[in-house]
């Protein structure tokens, strides 16, 4: 008996310590960020392409004041309420003391300069698929913008989401950053994969989850419910949505559907964003959404 005992005590404790092992984080070395120059100009359509001000501008901002990224919008889901941090460029409250490495790996590795894993609120399983060069050029733009001394709010989470740690183990699950839409592609739909896979997030609402959040790659695009219980998020594959492509990227850019519907909820928050880019990259997204196959 007493051997059994320890038998089974060294087992737990070896995977006790596997456990921790798979939980760390693992970021990337500074050296893979080492002479990379960001170009503010080419930064500000991967900003609005990405949608950071959606998320990340106080509750409310419209116009210009969506360039100050002070954070603090609610985001209700399963898990318990997530709050956008503030992201500007003040050294105390916001991220104008990190360097390109800290800002890399939090948008690719989900990884914040403490060693803590950030919660894919934060849409990082997408960012993942971002170039080295673009997260450059994204972090010039967004270190000239406008500082917000707004503290960040903290989220408000129950055990067990609230150990951070056991979040290393979800990522070696669900953070792939492959595309999703592969085989051959024409110059427009490529483009409009990169836009759509790795910073508009469209996964991140449109596909369905699991029981662990993760998402649901063999169904992308076929929406499920609403993380915050109200509705479902449609299907956007092209079994469900009948759209012309052109249909698709005049949507994109005002917000109309074909039906004379107005886009609503985070969507309009979307909308917003895509609407600067320019007018080929709302084509290449809809191209792109031709292509993504339909789940069953």
């Amino acid at each position: 008996m007493k051997r059994l005992l320890a038998g089974l005590v060294t087992l737990a404790m070896v995977a006790a310590v596997a456990g921790y092992v798979l939980a760390l984080p693992r970021p990337l070395p500074a050296a893979a960020f080492a002479g990379l120059s960001g170009d503010a100009e080419r930064g500000g359509r991967l900003f609005h392409a990405g949608g950071c001000a959606g998320c990340h501008a106080a509750p409310g901002a419209e116009g210009e004041a969506r360039l100050v990224l002070a954070g603090g919008r609610e985001f209700a889901t399963p898990f318990g309420r997530f709050l956008a941090p503030n992201i500007s460029p003040d050294p105390a409250q916001g991220i104008g003391g990190w360097g390109l490495a800290e800002f890399g790996n939090a948008l690719l590795r989900g990884v914040a300069p403490d060693g803590s894993h950030y919660y894919p609120a934060f849409p990082y399983t997408t960012y993942a698929r971002m170039t080295l060069q673009d997260v450059a050029d994204l972090k010039a733009y967004i270190d000239g913008l406008p500082a917000s001394a707004v503290p960040s709010r903290p989220h408000v989470l129950g055990f067990p989401f609230s150990i951070r740690l056991g979040l290393g183990v979800w990522k070696r699950l669900y953070l792939d950053p492959s595309f999703v839409v592969e085989g051959p592609l024409s110059e427009a739909e490529a483009r409009g994969r990169y836009l759509a896979e790795a910073l508009a997030h469209c996964g991140e609402c449109h596909t369905p989850r699991d029981a662990l959040g993760g998402p649901d790659r063999g169904r992308w695009l076929a929406g499920g419910p609403n993380p915050s219980g109200e509705g479902r998020i449609p299907d956007i594959t092209p079994a469900r949505l009948r759209w012309s492509e052109g249909e698709i990227a005049a949507y994109l850019e005002t917000g109309f559907t074909p039906e004379f519907d107005t886009a609503g909820g985070q969507m309009a928050e979307v909308v917003k964003s895509l609407a600067l880019l320019p007018a080929g990259d709302r084509a290449a997204i809809a191209a792109y959404l031709k292509r993504v196959p339909s789940a069953p």
